[in-house]
């Protein structure tokens, strides 16, 4: 494991961090820019974390994030507890690494757009209108008319997140695989998704796509009216998340498949 010589500290807007931050962290070492640290500590919630990551995807300067839960959930985040000993409990933590999905968009009038999504990219119908999508993976037609409110690709770390609220499997973080899952679909009416091998090219174009207009969000952002979606992981873009023993991010996935 290395050693965290220089770290960075981010906090949320919100109310609650922002308290903590002040009272019990701001003061407990000789915090460095971001763009000069080793690794980052987080304060906050599942989406700030999200934030924090996808700006350093931005940056194309990617260092281990440490999170501390601040927030309503934190899956992503390790317990606040006893601040005095953050700095050795960063020390001791476990790096889980951690590929996006890079998102590849033409929309309807030609423009193409990149992104990456750490969750999922999830493809909606923006009217009353069912939408219209082939599926295809490594260039086969898999669905050639799939009649739905949506479709989304969940990695292993978001496959608890909208993935799972759409009936999708959890995964594994170490699993190699992505969910491809229906929402709502219509037709085929059995087809309930599918589990692929994260080496795997998946495409989603849009059927009737003036007709029947679709959006598209890549974690928080969203472009509208898309013809085309292509989709991979992007391992050349790998995160690094740390948790404390005992309360990784793999155990929880595992965890959360015994929730009654």
């Amino acid at each position: 494991m290395p050693e965290f010589n220089r770290l960075a500290l981010l906090v949320s807007d919100a109310p609650l961090a922002q308290e903590a931050a002040e009272r019990d962290f701001r003061a407990l070492a000789d915090w460095v820019p971001l763009q000069d640290a080793d690794a980052v500590v987080v304060l906050g919630g599942d989406g700030f974390m999200l934030q924090t990551l996808h700006a350093m995807l931005d940056s194309d300067r990617i260092i281990p994030a440490y999170g501390l839960n601040l927030g309503t959930v934190g899956f992503l985040m390790n317990r606040n507890r006893n601040p005095e000993t953050l700095i050795k409990r960063i020390a001791k933590a476990k790096p889980h690494h951690i590929a996006p999905l890079r998102m590849c968009a033409r929309t309807q009038d030609g423009a193409q757009h990149t992104f990456c999504a750490i969750n999922e990219v999830s493809l909606l119908r923006e009217t009353r209108q069912t939408a219209k999508l082939e599926v295809m993976v490594d260039d086969k037609v898999r669905i050639p008319e799939l009649v739905c409110d949506g479709v989304l690709v969940s990695t292993p770390a978001g496959s608890t997140a909208y993935n799972l609220s759409a009936d999708g499997p959890i995964l594994p973080l170490d699993s190699n695989l992505l969910a491809l899952t229906p929402i709502s679909p219509f037709r085929p009416r059995r087809w309930h998704g599918a589990i692929l091998p994260d080496r795997s090219r998946i495409s989603l174009r849009v059927l009737e796509e003036r007709k029947r207009p679709v959006s598209v969000v890549a974690d928080q952002r969203e472009l509208r009216d898309v013809a085309q979606v292509d989709l991979e992981i992007a391992r050349d873009n790998e995160l690094t998340l740390l948790f404390d023993p005992g309360h990784a991010l793999d155990e929880r996935i595992v965890a959360e498949q015994f929730v009654v």
